[in-house]
């Protein structure tokens, strides 16, 4: 019998715009399995899991369930909105094989757009963390059209 998942870690990256935005409209959902919202790679996040690679939870998202299960990407999408009241009948869809392709193309779409906001980061660089905005306020690209 698998074990029930009663709480999710859900470890964001806080010097990108978009994670932020969706951090907060996560909070503002209301949650069947309550979430708790970490910045990836802070001394929090590394002592909370000392286990996981948190090079890599600053390139993907990546969720934790308080029974040590760990998503990452599609799935860690997936998880999020299976925690929410209003979005846990689209989680178990895009579940499915019908629609997991929506999930890969959402999830991808996503980190393009948050490689736009941020600049490409490997992680190394001297400036990694720091984010690519001026004066700290970061604004979403407005769509072409």
């Amino acid at each position: 019998m698998p074990t029930p998942v009663g709480r999710l870690t859900v470890l964001y990256d806080a010097d990108c715009p978009l994670c932020v935005h969706l951090r907060h409209w996560l909070l503002r959902q209301r949650q069947l399995v309550p979430l708790d919202l970490v910045p990836a790679g802070s001394q929090e996040a590394r002592r909370r899991f000392p286990e996981l690679d948190h090079t890599a939870t600053l390139r993907e998202i990546t969720v934790v369930g308080d029974r040590g299960q760990v998503y990452r990407e599609t799935s860690a999408w997936i998880v999020c909105l299976w925690a929410l009241a209003d979005h846990r009948a689209k989680a178990h869809w895009l579940a499915t094989p019908a629609g997991q392709p929506f999930a890969r193309v959402t999830v991808l779409a996503a980190a393009k757009w948050r490689e736009a906001l941020k600049g490409p980061d490997d992680g190394t660089g001297p400036d990694h963390g720091a984010g690519h905005c001026e004066d700290g306020r970061c604004e979403a690209p407005v769509p072409p059209g």
